[in-house]
């Protein structure tokens, strides 16, 4: 099946790279690009692609409103947000509006071939260094009451290590092997998380367990790229 992408950003030559390392792959076709997030929500509409790549910073409607008024539908596509070092702020929020990962303006293509197929296929994505600035941006807010996660309760005691060590980054290979479990007993754990915390993904089951204090930061090491 070819992964149908819209690509949304206000810089020519970043859509123009984009193409370039995406038209040698069979399994993955460009058709359509956006350069502000109001022209994104209307192609989205008429090209219902599965995957937008969007840019955060553009004129008019930036790519943070326009991931929140894209992933608002039920058969939103998914979103993959390229960004910079210097937008931490936008990474937590983009975040927590539903978008499937992050990857750097400046990654190389395999890895950003290989966000893309993750993102069209459902996982989530934190590219390299992302997911530490998404925790430093957590610690930098002021402190608040943590919010109400229904279906936290309904967690086993392992459901919710499980849930620790997705914050912290590990892969579930890496929770496998710390664990001493079968990675398809893992795969079975975070589907099971997900769906009694109503999640979209792994991302979102992070930054819930930071913003339920679940897991704190400092309790744990770095989290580390992608979160397969």
């Amino acid at each position: 099946m070819t992964i149908r992408l819209l690509v949304a950003d206000d810089q020519p030559l970043v859509r123009a790279g984009l193409r370039m390392v995406v038209r040698p792959e069979p399994d993955i076709e460009v058709v359509g690009e956006a350069a502000d997030g109001r022209e994104a929500l209307r192609l989205a509409a008429e090209l219902r692609p599965d995957v937008v790549v969007m840019d955060i910073r553009m004129p008019g409607v930036d790519g943070l409103e326009a991931t929140r008024r894209l992933l608002a539908a039920d058969d939103a596509p998914r979103v993959l947000v390229l960004t910079t070092f210097g937008l931490d702020e936008y990474v937590y929020e983009a975040l927590r509006a539903g978008a499937g990962g992050f990857v750097l303006k400046d990654a190389p293509p395999e890895e950003l071939l290989a966000a893309l197929r993750a993102v069209a296929a459902g996982d989530a994505v934190l590219g390299r260094g992302v997911a530490e600035r998404v925790v430093a941006e957590y610690v930098r807010r002021p402190p608040g009451p943590p919010p109400v996660a229904p279906g936290l309760d309904e967690l086993t005691a392992r459901e919710r290590e499980v849930l620790g060590l997705l914050a912290e980054g590990l892969s579930n290979a890496e929770i496998a092997a710390r664990l001493v479990v079968s990675e398809p007993t893992v795969k079975t754990h975070v589907t099971r998380v997900l769906v009694k915390l109503g999640l979209r993904d792994r991302v979102q089951a992070v930054i819930l367990a930071y913003e339920t204090g679940l897991v704190r930061p400092g309790d744990a090491g770095p989290p580390r790229g992608r979160a397969p």
